[in-house]
């Protein structure tokens, strides 16, 4: 073998046919993974087999050592699927199998604050990748080919086609066995993959598969005029030095009033005037308050970007200080908001997502600080909010909010000092089975002089573990947390109960 010969990359073609082939594997293994199939490890599975198929079948070979990280990184993404199958666990790994989809074809930014961009110039381009392949593979066989060429082409596999037929008809006359396969072929199995759910399933799966195994960005159009707008700043009007020092002492005041009143009333938990309560005092302020917050963070990033009038003003950066960390307060007073309207009302889904809402705000809002602090640049603020964003919805998906929030409802209902609304059993109906075990506990505290209440949580809990139980059993739709149900509904005193 001679010296060049090793160092040839692989052939277009022989690339082609690579992806070809990893393309119809995915699409058939995830047909009978997922097609018709309960969501559970098999969705942990599939995002396994993109990951393996994408570093295998790459434009450029990877080092071991880098694809061993994207794989791993993968793998660690998709380990939410195997607690349950959630939207954020589903929305992160998708999100991960598309970042080392651009990693192996190095276009991935070099800074993290260039990601959220880049991920959505991909996306922009995953629906139509397939099709805009097949087009340009069509067009360029168009070109090399004419009609006769076709038609010479189907008549070479017509004559071998039509004797094999002839001669295997012949056989089965003379062999009787070879009759008797013949009919044992069931064509209606045929049938089940003509079914057009899993065509367009196959259809939307070959699109995505093949979009990450060729990853390409849509193209910029304005670029240039980006760059010089990251070099030269443009002047806001109305927002100079002057305009800036009022606004800031304006605010702070005006903050300062709002912060002493939360100081006093819902901190303090001063008597609030007469016909008011704690919790509509609560649940007035806490999103507007947050909406204020956001709307502060936004006032802050223009008045102290690079080269703008309180770039380099010493009491201008005070005021701001101040200004920040009385917002911090504000988002904290909301999350006391919250907890107080909670304690009346009892929680619910949308109420524990405000919450996780206020508390990134007052993240973002400290990050802003200390962007300013450390004079770090806005490309450091974002990546360090995805960051902060990403290992928040990492961690959610490995949380079952409704088991969480059924069992604080119950132990909030059973508590002698509660004077709040009465636990509300249809709600807990909505949370599926993961309130389970919140309404065995809710029913082995009952009196038994409740028989309306042990009758209505009764019914509930008969049916959603009724529910449960007809959910398809298969190892493709096991989760840790259907087995953690399944363990309980199990348990001795369950059964006993």
């Amino acid at each position: 073998m001679r010296m060049t010969d090793k160092l040839t990359p692989p052939m277009p073609r022989a690339r082609g046919a690579n992806r070809i082939a990893a393309l119809l594997a995915v699409v058939a293994i995830s047909d009978f993974l997922i097609f018709d199939q309960a969501p559970g490890l098999n969705l942990f599975l599939f995002a396994i087999l993109v990951t393996a198929a994408i570093l295998l079948s790459g434009r450029r070979r990877l080092q071991p050592l880098t694809a061993a990280l994207l794989f791993g990184l993968s793998a660690f993404a998709a380990a939410p699927l195997i607690e349950t199958a959630s939207p954020m666990g589903i929305a992160v790994s998708l999100g991960t199998i598309m970042c080392v989809a651009l990693a192996s074809t190095g276009l991935v930014p070099q800074r993290l604050s260039g990601l959220p961009a880049v991920l959505f110039r991909f996306i922009l381009v995953v629906p139509l990748r397939l099709l805009q392949d097949c087009r340009k593979h069509l067009a360029l066989r168009a070109e090399r080919s004419s009609f006769a060429a076709i038609w010479r082409n189907l008549g070479i596999w017509m004559v071998p086609l039509i004797l094999a037929s002839v001669f295997l008809l012949l056989f089965a006359i003379a062999n009787p066995l070879i009759e008797d396969a013949l009919r044992s072929i069931d064509l209606a199995f045929l049938l089940q993959f003509m079914d057009l759910w899993r065509i367009g399933f196959w259809l939307a799966m070959a699109a995505f598969v093949w979009a990450v195994l060729r990853p390409r960005l849509k193209c910029r159009i304005v670029r240039r005029r980006a760059d010089d707008t990251a070099a030269h700043p443009a002047e806001i009007p109305f927002l100079t030095h002057a305009s800036l020092l009022r606004s800031l002492l304006l605010f702070n005041a005006l903050f300062a009033m709002q912060t002493l009143l939360d100081l006093v009333y819902l901190w303090g938990g001063v008597d609030l005037p007469d016909g008011m309560t704690h919790a509509e005092y609560a649940h007035r302020g806490a999103y507007p308050l947050i909406a204020t917050a956001l709307l502060a963070a936004g006032f802050v990033l223009i008045a102290m970007r690079r080269g703008g009038p309180g770039d380099n003003s010493p009491l201008i950066r005070g005021l701001v200080h101040a200004w920040i960390g009385q917002n911090v307060l504000l988002c904290l007073s909301s999350i006391l908001r919250l907890d107080l309207y909670v304690e009346v009302y009892s929680l619910t889904e949308l109420r524990v997502a405000a919450g996780i809402w206020m508390g990134l705000v007052a993240v973002g809002l400290v990050l802003i600080l200390l962007r300013i602090v450390l004079r770090q640049s806005n490309q450091w603020l974002i990546a360090t909010n995805i960051a902060v964003l990403a290992a928040v919805l990492y961690l959610s998906a490995f949380i079952d909010f409704s088991a969480f929030i059924a069992r604080f409802n119950v132990t909030h209902s059973l508590e002698l000092s509660h004077e709040g609304v009465p636990l509300d059993i249809d709600y807990l109906s909505s949370l599926g089975p993961s309130a389970i075990p919140a309404l065995d506990l809710y029913l082995s505290a009952l009196p038994d002089e409740a028989i309306d209440k042990k009758y209505r949580a009764l019914s509930v809990r008969q049916s959603l573990g009724y529910d449960f139980a007809c959910r398809p059993r298969n190892w493709r739709s096991w989760s840790f947390r259907a087995e953690r149900i399944e363990a309980h509904l199990g348990s001795p005193a369950t059964i006993a109960r």
